[in-house]
C-alpha cells in the first residue's frame, strides 16, 4: 500500500468538512492565517493544527510574510487525486456498462 500513501493522506486531509473548506478558500488565492480562520468558530490553535493537517498532506504550503504566515494551495496534489478519482470512474463505468451488456443478453435470451 506504500503506492498508496499520499492519497491517503491527501484523502485523510480533506475528510474533515474544516480542511474542505480551507481548501475551497484557497482557490480562490493565497491567504494568511488570520483570513484562513476568520470564517470559523474554533480557537486559532485548533485552526491552526487543520492547516498543519494539509500541509503535511502536501495540499498547502506556507510561506512567512513580514509577522504573517501565507498558506498557498499546490495543485499537483489536487490534480492527483483528482486522475486517481477518474481512473476510478472509468473503471466503474466500464464495469455497469459490462453488467447492462450482461443483463440486456440474459433479457433476449430467455424472453
Amino acid at each position: 500500500m506504500a503506492k498508496y500513501d499520499d492519497l491517503n493522506h491527501i484523502f485523510g486531509a480533506l475528510s474533515d468538512p474544516t480542511r474542505r473548506g480551507i481548501v475551497a478558500r484557497l482557490c480562490q488565492g493565497p491567504g494568511a492565517v488570520s483570513e484562513l480562520a476568520r470564517p470559523y468558530n474554533m480557537a486559532l490553535p485548533s485552526f491552526i493544527q487543520h492547516l498543519k493537517v494539509l500541509e503535511q498532506s502536501g495540499l498547502v504550503h506556507s510561506l512567512k510574510q513580514g509577522r504573517s504566515r501565507v498558506y498557498q494551495l499546490e495543485p499537483r496534489q489536487l490534480q492527483r487525486a483528482g486522475h486517481w478519482l477518474e481512473q476510478q470512474r472509468r473503471l466503474w463505468e466500464q464495469r455497469l456498462d459490462q453488467l447492462d451488456d450482461y443483463l440486456m443478453q440474459m433479457k433476449e435470451d430467455n424472453p
